[in-house]
């Protein structure tokens, strides 16, 4: 059959094999001949020349980051970004296909948009690191279309959609001040996140300016036994008096460090003030319960699809974020 198809789009055998085998080194329209012809002729090996066929896949692609023994789902920025993904998608007709990253791992985003496996693309955990940066780049370059989450990767801002981190926890932090606490600190998620380092900036732009410097910086991962861990070097913090407040990078962090704090004796509102950031159901029905940044990740997750669709373009403004105070920031006397 590779003989005929060969002879159709006038071509070698070992051109029709190159395509077939995915190889890069074919021209996108010999490839598109070759698929063509496939088509025509009813061979369709790995389905590449029935998505051909059909010009679109139909799917939108989602790119999970590797999170080691983390139930991604179970999380709340998770759950609210995937509920705004299928929103958009559900209404534009388009199906889900999900992916996950593991470390280390080349998953070929730009082979996913030749093999017409996908139309558009979704990166949540995307990283500014120089492999991803590439890759990144390499895709804007050849026109697919593909949107990322609350992450900065230069020469990429126009494919980021963003939440005001940093206007977040400058809000967390001037909140801690003005009800009496003196000398906060930040629990940070983890580096290679532009969302990380945002946070931390709003954190300082808050601090008045006996305390610029002067401020403990506490290094967490985003997950709940991070801080969990972070409990005993926090405790140390409040005895000595260089801390009486924390603002947390997110609710998970926020809320392990409370537990862990509760076990060592430490209540908020009466021993420390504490702030979170993702406004999660759990900031609801923890107890205390906790005060916490909130922004739409499922309008995050709405908007990023719909770019990745092309049914919208960029927007050119940060998503807002507001504070929802509740019981853990406030100082009992």
């Amino acid at each position: 059959m590779r003989k005929q198809v060969a002879e159709r789009a006038g071509v070698s055998e070992a051109t029709v094999s190159r395509v077939f085998s995915e190889s890069d080194a074919v021209k996108e329209k010999t490839r598109e001949k070759v698929l063509k012809a496939a088509a025509e002729l009813g061979y369709v090996p790995n389905e590449l020349a029935r998505q051909f066929a059909r010009k679109r896949s139909g799917n939108l692609g989602v790119m999970l980051p590797f999170v080691p023994k983390a139930k991604l789902f179970s999380t709340y920025y998770f759950y609210e970004m995937m509920g705004g993904i299928s929103e958009a998608a559900q209404q534009h007709g388009a199906d889900l296909l999900l992916l996950q990253r593991m470390p280390g791992e080349d998953r070929g985003c730009g082979l996913l948009f030749r093999q017409q496996k996908i139309d558009g693309l979704i990166l949540l955990g995307a990283r500014d690191i120089a492999e991803e940066r590439e890759e990144l780049l390499k895709l804007d370059a050849e026109g697919r279309s593909f949107a990322f989450v609350n992450q900065r990767i230069d020469g990429l801002e126009h494919r980021a959609v963003e939440t005001d981190h940093r206007r977040g926890c400058f809000l967390a932090a001037e909140h801690l001040l003005q009800q009496g606490w003196r000398r906060p600190a930040f629990v940070k998620g983890p580096p290679g996140f532009s969302n990380s380092l945002d946070r931390l900036l709003g954190f300082r732009d808050a601090m008045p300016d006996e305390l610029k410097g002067e401020h403990a910086v506490l290094q967490g991962n985003y997950s709940r036994t991070s801080g969990l861990a972070l409990a005993g070097e926090a405790a140390e913090l409040l005895r000595s008096g260089q801390a009486d407040a924390f603002v947390a990078g997110n609710d998970r962090m926020a809320i392990g460090l409370l537990q862990g704090l509760r076990q060592l004796g430490y209540e908020s509102s009466r021993d420390y003030g504490l702030t979170g950031f993702d406004d999660s159901d759990g900031a609801r029905l923890m107890e205390p319960t906790l005060t916490s940044v909130s922004a739409s990740f499922y309008e995050t997750g709405r908007m990023a699809a719909l770019i990745a669709l092309q049914v919208q373009s960029m927007p050119v403004d940060k998503l807002p974020v507001g504070l929802v105070v509740r019981e853990s920031s406030l100082k009992r006397t």
